[in-house]
This record gives C-alpha cells, structure tokens and sequence, in this order.
C-alpha cells in the first residue's frame, strides 16, 4: 500500500484544490478523466476514479469494461471477479457478464475455472443470446468457444443448418477443411438455390488433393443416402470437373441426364470440357454416347459433329500423324454431312474438313470451295460466315498470298470489333505481319490485344510481343528475329523438314543469341512430330542442362516428360521428370497438370 500513497495523495490534492463549481460536474467529467488514464496506461489512478463512483454506475456497461481491464492490469483478479458478480446480481440476464467472468478467470491463470465458467455460459444460452455471445467469444479471441455457442443454437432451434455461414467463417479460420465442407453442404439440405454459392465458397476452402478426397468421400456418401436429391450429384460432378476426372464425371451425368430428362446435354457438356483439356478418350466416349441413346434434336446432331472434331484433333496430336486415319476422318466428315445436310447448323463440319484438307491432306482448292460454300450460305450467321474467312485466310497464308489473307483477316475486325472472334482476327493480321518481319506493325496491333478479354488471346499476344521486345532491344533491325520468324511460317504451312533444316540452320548462324533455346525447343517439338522421340529428347537436354534455368526451361522438362510418357512409353523416367517440375518449377503453368500425371504414375487413385 505504501507504493499507492503517493499517487492516491496527488489524487486528493487535485481534488481538493479544484474550484467548488468543478466539485459540482457530473460523474460523467470523472468518468471521461478514467477513462483518459486507462487510455494511457496510468491504470492506478483510473481504478480511484472509478473506484469514487456509485455502485450502479460502477456496473454500467459504458463504464465496467474501463474498471475491469485496469484491475486486471493491476492484477487486482479478486476485485475484478467481484466487480463482475455485483454486475451479474443487477443484471442476471445478460449473458456476456459470464463471458467476462471466465475471461477474467483465465487471466488470473485460472484455466479449469474459465473453461468451467465458458461452459456454463454456453450451457445456459437462449436462442436470442447466441450471437451476440458468439460474437463476444469472437472478440475475446475465443473461436473455439464461439463455435461451441453456434452449435448449442442449433440444438435450440433444432435445425442441422442453422448458423452455417457464421460456423464456415469460423472453420476457415481456423485451416478445418474437413469442418468447412461439411457445414458448406449443409446449406443446399434445405435449400438447393444455395448450389452456386457452395461451388463458390467449396472452391475458396479446397486448398490440395487431400481436401479433395475428403470431398469427393463427403459427396459418394449423401449421394447413397440420399439417391433422390439430385443437388448433391450435381456438386459430385462439379467436383469430378475440378479434378479433371472425366471418366467419373461422365457417370454422374449420364444419371442426371437420365433423371432430368435433358436428352443427353449434362453428357454433351462434360465431353467438350474434356476435349478443351485434350482427355480425348473421355469426350470421345461421352460424344458416342449420346449419338446412340439420343436420337433427337439438338443434341445429336451436336454429338455427331464434335465426335468426328476431336477424333481428327486427336489425330493431328499423336506423332507422327497416321494418313490412313485423316481419310478415314474425311469419309467420316462426308457421312455426317450426307445424314444432316448441308445447313448453317453444319457449317463447323464443312470448316473442319477443309482444314483437313488445307493443312494435312495437301488439298487446298477443295478447302477453299467448302469455305466459300459456307461463306455464301443463304441464312448463316455473321459469326459462321467470318469464321470461314478466317479459315480462307489461313489458307491463302498457307499458299502464300499474305495480301489476300490480310484482306480477309481486316473484314473480320472491321466487322467484329471489340469481340473475341475480332480479336482473334487481329491476332492473326498481327501473326503475319511477324512472319513478313514487319515487327513494328505486329507490335502495334499486339499492344492492343494484351488488354483483350480473352485470356488465351491476351496471352498468345503476350508471348509474341515479348519475343519481338526480346530479340529487337539490342538488334533494332531484328536479324535474327527475321530467320526464325520465316521458319515459323514454314511450321505453319506444316513445311516440317524444310522447317528443321531453316532452324539447325539459325542455330549454326547465331551461336548463343538469345533465340538459341526458343530454336531448341522448337526444333525439339518438330522432332517430336516427325516421330523422332530420341533426338527430341537430346535436344530438350539442352535446355533443361543449361545452369542459368532459361525462362523456358520448366516448358522443356515438361514437353521432354509428356515425351517419355507418351510416346516412349518410360514411365519411370516419365514420373522423375514430373517430379522436377514440381521441385524445381513450383510457380510453373505446368505444375497441376505435372501433379496430375506425377500422381497417376505413381499409381495414385484420382
């Protein structure tokens, strides 16, 4: 007590000293002085004023929490805990007095008393006190108690979905994965409009493949249980998706095809996800079927139409191409047309046979009159009739006649300004004005296409336009840039060997330019088309041995993986590969599909 003397006796003497009409405020003056030493730490001399005040005022919730956290920074514990309980006695119905008393409990070190106290609280609760006690838990920094106040509402509203939102936001905080997706699909049990918010809030909380199965077991289990709700098979097939499991994904959709009664469409739409990730068997597959269960408009002449596309597109990408397959692919296309006719709702038919034809089968007079059938078609949209013109001008590119290809590509700008299609078009103009080694007009016009709204454009424009910024900073006359630029239009004509020898022939001209890997990996991609796996390979190596891990070097440790797992059929090797993509590369664009395939190797069940 001596300590207390000196500050209690400078208390006093200002007091005393005051003027009378200064004795004569309001307790409201003292409480604001308290509460301005509370504010600075001087907590002794707050506990005298508050200490001066009435019993009642004392209690008041604007001024209790003020008194009690300076005793407690004074660890005056037992003057606190009665403070509290004098509270309690004025106000027996407010429930966040208990909160403090066990708060003030574990303060004083008591841990079994607060934990005690807490229970209590919880165990006494009304319906009308569960938020604001969890939300005093919360700001107590007490989530675990707080969630233990929401699930004693529930058993008071006896309602398994009551508070699920608050009880998700707490179980995120705390990284309880398993927690959250359950109280997430507790949301649609009652109410199925709730299904876009919980793909929504599911794809926030699943952080790896592990919260995926736990997922994918949650959703198996109330899809048994419950076989008429079709809400929970549609999240089953959301999450098969995510996971890039086209084989599951396509059983859950046959059912919800079967039980909606859509004729085919939830399968239609699961195999042309499937085609976009280049898992042609599974589209494959999911096409097929629709063509025989679904006999009617308008999915089944969809189906027939995207089943021989990405049979030709899984063609062109297995090296090297089979010719005796694109015939057959072309007869295939010809059935299709002789069973649907020749309509605006078949014009994709009639552009994907002349690509056939322009590109792999060296026909390039009949691919350009199947385009310009289409562009000519009585009632075909604009969209079709311009995609055709971009075909026909990829053509004339191919024959090389840029003029008319660059005549064709500005129509369709012109016409479809600030939309994908023109975008794409664009794309193409400033495509060719690269290959002519115009590099200045192909930047202008991929200046413009990095803000597009199409991520693949924006990106394909990036990629070109930092390869002209690259290889023009210090060569302004882009020398070099002008070689290989002429040897990627000898690609794109498919003028493979020509295409090889123009590279060795750059990499020979310019020893150690910053093309060098660019050519490599180029090279190493033409090789792999010709069916040349091993010098695919050696190439590649010389990418991925190079110590200063160029920007393409995760490209060519994926690309030399993909080889040996496809193609040599190395699956260990393959699996090592994967492996250093993951290690080495853990920013790479590669690296979920890496995972996928490394999983797979290793046996892993998707």
């Amino acid at each position: 007590m001596r300590c207390l003397r000196p500050v209690l006796l400078s208390v006093v003497l200002l007091t005393a000293a005051a003027p009378l009409h200064a004795q004569q405020e309001p307790e409201g003056s003292a409480i604001s002085l308290a509460r301005e030493y509370v504010r600075k730490g001087e907590n002794e001399k707050a506990v005298y004023l508050f200490g001066r005040l009435r019993n009642d005022e004392q209690t008041a919730a604007n001024v209790l929490p003020d008194y009690l956290s300076s005793l407690q920074a004074l660890k005056r514990y037992k003057d606190a805990e009665k403070l509290i309980k004098r509270a309690q006695r004025q106000r027996p119905d407010d429930p966040l007095l208990g909160v403090a008393l066990g708060l003030g409990y574990m303060k004083a070190g008591d841990e079994a008393a607060s934990q005690k106290q807490f229970e209590r609280v919880v165990g006494q609760l009304t319906t009308a006190q569960v938020v604001p006690v969890a939300a005093e838990f919360q700001r107590a920094s007490q989530p675990e108690w707080a969630v233990r106040a929401y699930l004693r509402g529930r058993e008071l509203a006896n309602n398994e979905t009551e508070y699920a939102p608050q009880l998700i936001q707490l179980y995120t905080q705390a990284g309880q994965q398993s927690k959250v997706m359950v109280e997430t699909l507790r949301l649609v049990q009652d109410d199925e409009r709730q299904l876009p918010f919980v793909r929504n809030m599911l794809q926030n909380s699943i952080q790896d493949d592990k919260d995926f199965a736990a997922l994918e077991k949650e959703l198996l289990g109330l899809v048994q249980k419950n076989p008429d709700r079709t809400v929970y098979s549609e999240l089953l097939l959301w999450l098969q998706v995510q996971r890039h499991d086209f084989t599951g994904a396509l059983v859950q959709a046959k059912a919800l095809d079967r039980r909606s009664h859509t004729d085919g469409q939830r399968v239609l739409d699961v195999a042309e996800i499937a085609r976009r990730n280049k898992d042609y068997e599974s589209a494959i597959q999911g096409y097929e079927y629709v063509v025989q269960e679904y006999k009617a408009p308008p999915w089944y002449a969809i189906a027939r139409q995207r089943l021989v596309q990405t049979r030709e597109e899984q063609v062109r990408n297995t090296y090297p191409i089979n010719q005796a397959q694109l015939q057959s692919l072309l007869q295939e296309y010809q059935q299709v047309l002789t069973d649907l006719g020749r309509t605006p709702e078949t014009a994709p038919v009639l552009r994907s046979m002349a690509s056939l034809l322009a590109f792999q089968l060296d026909q390039k007079p009949k691919a350009i009159e199947l385009l310009n059938e289409v562009i000519n078609m009585p009632r075909a949209s604009l969209d079709v009739v311009d995609q055709a013109k971009i075909d026909l001008a990829d053509i004339f590119l191919l024959q090389g006649e840029p003029w008319e290809a660059t005549l064709l590509y500005s129509q369709v700008e012109k016409s479809h300004k600030d939309t994908p299609l023109g975008y794409d078009a664009k794309l193409r103009n400033a495509r060719l004005s690269y290959f002519a080694g115009d590099f200045k007009l192909a930047q202008s016009h991929l200046d413009i296409l990095k803000q597009a709204t199409s991520r693949e454009i924006a990106n394909d424009a990036m990629q070109l336009s930092l390869l002209i910024t690259d290889n023009t900073a210090m060569d302004t006359a882009g020398v070099a840039l002008r070689d290989y630029a002429s040897v990627e239009q000898l690609v794109f004509q498919n003028k493979i060997p020509e295409a090889l020898r123009g590279l060795d022939a750059l990499l020979q001209k310019y020893p150690g330019h910053a093309l060098q890997d660019e050519s490599w990996y180029l090279k190493a991609q033409l090789q792999r088309r010709t069916g040349d796996y091993p010098g695919a390979l050696a190439t590649l190596e010389k990418i991925t041995a190079n110590p200063k891990n160029d920007v393409l070097s995760d490209d060519a440790l994926f690309l030399a993986a993909s080889i040996l797992e496809d193609n040599v059929q190395d699956r260990e090797k393959a699996q090592q590969l994967y492996n250093q993509v993951l290690v080495k590369f853990p920013g790479s664009i590669y690296v979920a599909e890496a995972r996928k395939r490394f999983r797979k190797l290793r046996g892993d069940a998707l």
